[in-house]
């Protein structure tokens, strides 16, 4: 009898697994982030890395750069080829300017194809973590001083984020011609992910899920992936998270970045995120 038990329960114990269990591309283990898949992307490409140097991301962004195509095309009219960065710098490596935009964010929708919104927030920041011009970056902004150490930056010397907000949405655009385009890739360097998916049970809390979680949706409005980011728990450290497809599938690329919006400090019940770099491919129009 207890043998027959056995034997029902565990039959019980698969079927339930199997049930459950989603469907994985590049996984890993809670530390460095899980990536789950939707129906009809499985031929995505997934770079992700996360440390506590921008050395230990680096060669994740530069492979990620060759996939989509090498070429930084900048400001220039829309092509056939290669691949649009905005770093949030304004082209020089010691802009210490806090930058503020309204919702939506328009400023490189002409030069490099892209448009951000926010659902949640009421505009967008580009701003260095701390500094001793006014009103003193992200920490002045935000009324945190911690954030000065907090966050760093990928590429010197300026983050991203959204304003009373947490969810930032990308959608595309043709560089200099308006129409509406989709992009075979597109990835973002994070600054102080710490909490990976599943993290464990903390202090009367239970179990932490991910706080920063990368959503890709094609020309229809399909989800096509979506992905928790690799955490890197420590102050200013780095993560990095990409897809690329074989062709341009991605219009819109929705981030929630951290699970509260900017201005408190990190605890056991939040993860604050700021994001740099975004690269993504050629935007291409939809026809």
């Amino acid at each position: 009898m207890n043998k027959h038990f056995l034997l029902i329960a565990l039959a019980l114990a698969l079927l339930t697994a199997l049930v459950v269990m989603p469907r994985f591309v590049d996984a890993q283990d809670d530390v460095a982030g899980v990536s789950a898949v939707a129906e009809g992307s499985d031929s995505a490409t997934i770079f992700q890395a996360a440390g506590p140097t921008t050395v230990s991301i680096q060669s994740s962004v530069d492979q990620f750069r060759q996939a989509i195509g090498a070429q930084n095309n900048g400001n220039g009219p829309g092509t056939d080829s290669g691949h649009r960065e905005i770093n949030w710098d304004g082209g020089s490596t010691t802009n210490e300017a806090t930058n503020v935009a309204g919702n939506p964010f328009a400023g490189f929708q002409v030069t490099r194809g892209a448009l951000f919104t926010t659902p949640d927030g009421t505009g967008f920041v580009q701003a260095p973590a701390g500094t001793d011009v006014p009103p003193g970056g992200l920490a002045g902004l935000f009324g945190n001083p911690t954030y000065a150490t907090t966050f760093r930056a990928f590429s010197a010397s300026r983050l991203f984020s959204a304003i009373g907000g947490k969810i930032t949405d990308v959608t595309f655009f043709v560089p200099g011609g308006g129409s509406e385009a989709a992009v075979n890739g597109f990835a973002a360097v994070f600054t102080d992910v710490d909490q990976p998916n599943g993290s464990g049970p903390a202090t009367k809390r239970g179990n932490r899920h991910a706080s920063t979680l990368v959503e890709f949706y094609g020309v229809d409005g399909q989800l096509l992936l979506s992905s928790f980011v690799p955490a890197s728990p420590g102050d200013g450290n780095f993560s990095f998270f990409g897809v690329v497809f074989p062709d341009a599938r991605i219009a819109r690329v929705r981030i929630t970045s951290g699970d509260v919006a900017p201005g408190p400090n990190d605890s056991e019940k939040v993860d604050v995120v700021m994001m740099d770099d975004f690269i993504y491919g050629e935007p291409h129009q939809v026809r």
